[in-house]
């Protein structure tokens, strides 16, 4: 069941640990690189502040982004400012949320997202609190997967098992984390193929965030390729 009240404070507990860890940066770190190919520390934190916007804007029924090119757009544009601009600017957006999250509303109605995708209004926090925790990680500033809350990994490894669930695309596959838990994901039918690892390691392999898989292991067949998210 979702509980929005719940991933609200988590949000909150995230965003305060990127905040405390980004003040202790300073601007030429900001020009380095993420890890995320092509982007900068700064278009990470340029992203994260625009993006608080868009799920206000998510909130509110506008559309979530004027378009793709403006979306890129303004995160090409933020990603160069200094570290007390992008500090602010990430401060400001995060209130904006959350004013808009404390407002009275209907949790259980229907919103959209970017591409025509829609979802309840109550998953919004939980959206949010998986763009804070998985591009602290992409920073590069010491934050891992592995210091991701248990929580967290356990259910952002559902949702996106769950995103890949019956996709012809994938094969059908199981996913076995170290500590005993499993997971499928991929087409129907009984799984051809055991993805093993500790659960941060599946983790970055669904979000996209893996050594080309190099610390999983694998039975009955090789390492299945996901699509991009």
């Amino acid at each position: 069941m979702i509980d929005h009240v719940h991933d609200l404070r988590s949000v909150r507990e995230a965003t305060d640990r990127l905040l405390t860890a980004v003040a202790k940066l300073d601007n030429a770190a900001l020009s380095e690189e993420s890890h995320l190919p092509g982007w900068t520390r700064g278009h990470v934190l340029a992203h994260l502040a625009r993006n608080a916007d868009a799920l206000v804007n998510v909130f509110e029924g506008r559309p979530m982004y004027t378009s793709g090119e403006a979306r890129e757009a303004d995160i090409g544009r933020d990603a160069g400012r200094p570290l007390e601009e992008q500090l602010a600017d990430l401060r400001d957006s995060w209130n904006r949320f959350l004013a808009t999250t404390e407002a009275p509303q209907d949790w259980s109605r229907t919103v959209e997202l970017r591409n025509g995708i829609t979802d309840s209004a109550a998953r919004i926090p939980f959206r949010r609190l998986v763009e804070v925790e998985l591009h602290h990680v992409d920073l590069n500033i010491g934050y891992e997967l592995a210091d991701l809350p248990a929580e967290f990994t356990t259910r952002e490894i559902e949702f996106l098992a769950d995103r890949w669930s019956g996709h012809g695309g994938v094969p059908a596959t199981a996913l076995a984390a170290e500590d005993g838990r499993t997971w499928r994901t991929g087409s129907a039918g009984e799984p051809a193929v055991t993805v093993h690892g500790t659960a941060a390691q599946l983790l970055a392999w669904l979000s996209g965030r893996a050594d080309k898989g190099a610390s999983l292991g694998t039975s009955g067949g090789p390492l299945p390729t996901l699509p991009p998210l």
